[in-house]
């Protein structure tokens, strides 16, 4: 169970770039300055919890991607070791035979 679930965005098709999904952030952040009755430290402490909150959503990101290179790794060791499984099988019984027809006595 996770804490805080963070879903995928879907994107829209020939969006703009990257940066320009977050230029309302900043806005927003310009708007509250104005509008908002705290204090300058308020809105100091304010930014620096946003550009934390940044940072965890950044690493979350590349977590998530990390994630799914591994489980992809983990898929291919896990289909190689099948294999490798099956010819050790298949030389165990090449084996068995080979032994099977040799004379006792030697």
């Amino acid at each position: 169970m996770h804490l805080f679930p963070v879903y995928p965005r879907r994107r829209k098709a020939a969006s703009a770039p990257e940066a320009a999904h977050y230029t309302h952030l900043r806005q927003d952040a310009i708007d509250r300055a104005r509008n908002a009755p705290y204090s300058p430290a308020m809105h100091a402490e304010l930014d620096t919890l946003e550009a934390k909150i940044r940072q965890v959503a950044a690493l979350c990101q590349s977590l998530r991607l990390e994630n799914i290179a591994l489980r992809q790794q983990l898929l291919v060791s896990q289909q190689d070791n099948k294999h490798l499984a099956t010819r050790l099988d298949a030389a165990r019984t090449r084996l068995h035979a080979l032994l099977e027809t040799l004379p006792e006595d030697a």
